[in-house]
């Protein structure tokens, strides 16, 4: 929970909370505490509730709509039909994706200037390259 803050932000806020809360800050840790406790047994109750209503296993986890539709509306084979048209765009727009991708290392590979081609030998003096660019 504190995985972003170090030893010295921690102990400012410890003594920030002393300064504010004077004597009265072990009664404001402990109504936090009550009020985390009492948090967890109502979202421990409305899951109960929730399972026995539905009459599955649901979890907190579970009451995400995503989630509580893929595992306890939908069955493998409804999720399955729904996915194999997407599949089938997904192969052939990554297929296309991998050719361009490949085009674009060659090009990238031939326009590369830190690697000189090899000059003819019958050319006597070498000229500088020029790259003529088509803006369209």
């Amino acid at each position: 929970m504190f995985e972003n803050l170090n030893w010295w932000e921690i102990g400012a806020l410890l003594l920030l909370a002393l300064l504010i809360f004077g004597d009265k800050l072990p009664n404001v840790i402990s109504d936090g505490l009550r009020m985390v406790r009492n948090l967890r047994n109502m979202a421990r109750n409305a899951t109960g509730d929730l399972s026995r209503e539905l009459g599955t296993d649901i979890q907190l986890e579970d009451l995400h709509p995503k989630a509580f539709i893929r595992k306890h509306l939908l069955s493998e084979e409804d999720e399955e039909a729904l996915r194999k048209p997407l599949r089938g765009i997904y192969d052939t727009v990554k297929s296309d994706l991998d050719g361009v991708k490949d085009e674009m290392k060659d090009v990238a590979a031939a326009a590369d200037i830190r690697t000189p081609a090899p000059a003819p030998a019958s050319t006597p003096a070498t000229r500088p390259r020029r790259f003529d660019v088509d803006a369209t």
